[in-house]
């Protein structure tokens, strides 16, 4: 019972009268911000193209080198159930149709089986081909920091741009994109850390003012210790005064709490709001009765038709 008497709601009570009823099923996506980045280069009044798969080639300048199996396959299973509702940007070429944005669609798609897929040709030149790959990718959390930093890289070398014209076109201060493009001049070893996600991009950016030497044995730390971003910072600070990185003293991170236990009512309630929403939806647990809903979408439209169904509910 809540303070003033009445009976406190309980989570997962009337979903379909909270969302509005049961809406059309959008395939899983990947988190993007609101105002996603090749939305902008999307004209509203493109026409929509029906092209068959095996005429779609991949974009030479996508900057991302692996896909998430099970994602792959939970989105192939919803288009499978209800095709790809968002087209993918392709242009034309002298060998046929090249990706500008929605390879993980082209690729579910074909798992699903299907032979063509909607499309929205556009008339892009290779820089504006790799701009929209850049901007469409830099947002995810899926993507690995070194693909971004190689992917910076490619796009410098291939068009003779200086980094602060690449910050400039991709609104991000010059300070990020150097930092970012350093990231390839770590030593191998810390590289293939940082790509199995054994390290994070802030442990590598703080290690970037130290020796080679001194990276190596401070990386070795943070595996071993646990060291937070915020701790191998001030430990690379002391390195730089003139101490040793195997004889500083560095407090190790404090032991995550054990993670509340899920049951399979909470199981069934993310299921039901996926089933509704059509899209990937996450309910993580801070307490026994706490915690946060998380609705990944895709695109503008997406973003629009969930608060759509909010204000009705509202």
């Amino acid at each position: 019972m809540s303070q003033d008497g009445a009976p406190k709601r309980r989570l997962g009570r009337g979903l379909d009268a909270l969302l509005g009823g049961k809406s059309q099923q959008a395939p899983t996506a990947a988190p993007v911000a609101i105002a996603h980045p090749v939305a902008a280069t999307e004209p509203t009044s493109q026409p929509v193209t029906i092209l068959k798969v095996d005429e779609i080639r991949r974009n030479p300048f996508q900057p991302r080198s692996e896909f998430d199996e099970e994602s792959l396959n939970e989105l192939a299973k919803s288009i499978g159930l209800h095709g790809v509702l968002q087209p993918v940007l392709v242009r034309k070429t002298e060998h046929g149709y090249q990706l500008i944005a929605g390879e993980r669609r082209w690729l579910a798609a074909q798992r699903a089986g299907l032979k063509e897929v909607p499309c929205r040709v556009m008339n892009l030149a290779d820089r504006e081909v790799s701009e929209a790959a850049m901007e469409e990718n830099l947002k995810r959390k899926d993507l690995n920091v070194l693909e971004k930093a190689q992917a910076f890289q490619d796009y410098v070398d291939r068009f003779a741009c200086t980094i602060e014209e690449l910050g400039k076109r991709l609104s991000m201060d010059r300070s990020t994109v150097s930092n970012m493009l350093r990231l390839l001049e770590l030593p191998e070893p810390i590289r293939r850390l940082l790509h199995e996600e054994k390290i994070t991009g802030g442990h590598a950016k703080a290690m970037l003012p130290l020796e080679e030497v001194d990276q190596l044995a401070i990386c070795e730390r943070i595996q071993t210790e646990s060291l937070s971003v915020r701790k191998t910072e001030q430990a690379v600070r002391t390195i730089l005064r003139g101490e040793k990185p195997d004889t500083i003293s560095i407090e190790t991170a404090k032991q995550p709490k054990a993670p509340i236990e899920r049951t399979a009512h909470i199981d069934s309630l993310e299921k039901q709001l996926r089933d509704i929403l059509g899209l990937k939806v996450q309910i993580k647990l801070k307490s026994s009765d706490a915690g946060q809903v998380t609705i990944d979408f895709n695109s503008n439209d997406d973003f629009d038709r969930i608060t759509r169904l909010l204000r009705k509910a509202a």
